[in-house]
């Protein structure tokens, strides 16, 4: 990303610079959904038993630790009956991971709980779990709608854990305590964004912002909306720097149109929506988001020089069409010198015929 002094100069605090960041393929870091056909997804893959009721096979592997005992673990996942492939339930669509706490589980959870403690942060895997240590034998007829006796299947993302001997869950906890779990999440995440683990420092802005679900915020007011947005808001940011290195730009606008919600003058959200729109062809909605940014920091040359690319790129582009029109409608092109004796000799042999045509006639007279 572009040097810190090529970027709009409001940055919020906490917020890490671009030119910190590097790239790497973190394609399941934030559990953004996975392809989803019909059914669970088909992994190659070898299965490994964790229990004699589940078993797991990786589709993509994670780093670090496994979680222990206690651990408050944050996932996506998808859950299918695994005989009728009925999906019934899709944290991915509901944008709301979920919270474990490992040993604290619910009773339907505990096969997924298995698989889940047996996973690294950042990894993404598919789970087979019996009947037994799902929903049971009645299964269950309200929500979510499980079969009886119903096998099941989990394709399941674990963003990453925090390591609690008493298992302390989010709903536990005081507003202080949420704001200042996320808080150490997202300083976690600038760290390792100077040690150029872009991977790692996605999961914790991703874990700092579970921390602040639409439920928990819906609840501020005053001061402790402010003290959370000022922790969330960067996460969401920093996370827009790290997608547009990594060319994800619907992703990118999505995250700084969730902080244009909150504060629709925001000079970082502006400029890097911007971006993402200008390197999908909008230039129409880029334009509109840098004489935004620009109004509110005027003196930015970063925001001047984007605007001056897009205008850059625009004639170029008319240009190109400009000539690719010219050759379609353009005048026909002269004949080839090489084909001129033909007409000449035609003409000459037409002449000489005429001529002696003439004589003969006048002869005759």
């Amino acid at each position: 990303m572009e040097e810190v002094d090529e970027e709009p100069k409001s940055q919020a605090p906490g917020e890490v610079g671009e030119s910190e960041i590097v790239t790497e393929d973190a394609a399941f870091v934030r559990g953004e959904p996975p392809q989803d056909g019909d059914g669970p997804p088909k992994v190659d893959s070898e299965v490994e038993v964790l229990h004699d009721k589940v078993t797991k096979q990786i589709i993509k592997e994670g780093h670090g630790q496994k979680p222990s005992k206690y651990s408050t673990c944050f996932l996506h996942y998808r859950a299918w009956a695994e005989s009728t492939r009925h999906k019934f339930d899709d944290t991915w669509l509901e944008q709301q991971p979920l919270e474990m706490v490992l040993g604290k589980e619910k009773k339907e959870t505990t096969g997924l709980a298995i698989g889940v403690s047996s996973m690294k942060a950042g990894e993404h895997a598919l789970l087979h779990v019996g009947w037994e240590l799902g929903y049971g034998k009645e299964g269950s007829f309200s929500f979510p709608n499980v079969p009886p006796m119903a096998d099941l299947v989990y394709e399941v993302v674990l963003i990453g854990f925090d390591e609690t001997k008493e298992g302390k869950a989010r709903s536990d906890m005081t507003v202080e305590e949420r704001i200042g779990a996320a808080d150490r999440r997202k300083m976690d995440g600038n760290a390792l964004f100077k040690e150029e683990k872009l991977e790692e420092a996605m999961q914790q802005y991703e874990m700092a912002i579970a921390y602040m679900g639409d439920d928990f915020m819906f609840q501020l007011f005053g001061k402790y909306r402010d003290m959370a947005l000022a922790v969330k808001n960067p996460c969401h940011l920093n996370m827009a720097a790290c997608l547009l290195k990594l060319k994800r730009y619907e992703e990118a606008i999505g995250q700084c149109s969730l902080v244009l919600g909150e504060d629709e003058n925001n000079v970082k959200a502006l400029f890097r929506r911007g971006k993402a729109r200008a390197e999908l062809g909008q230039t129409d909605a880029a334009r509109e988001d840098f004489l935004k940014a620009g109004k509110f920091a005027p003196e930015d040359k970063s925001i001047a020089r984007e605007l001056r690319l897009l205008a850059e790129h625009e004639k170029a582009v008319y240009k190109k069409q400009k000539e690719i029109y010219k050759g379609i409608f353009g005048p026909r092109p002269e004949p080839k010198q090489e084909n001129n004796w033909l007409i000449i000799f035609w003409q000459w042999l037409v002449s000489l015929v005429l001529r002696l045509f003439k004589r003969k006639r006048v002869k005759a007279e």
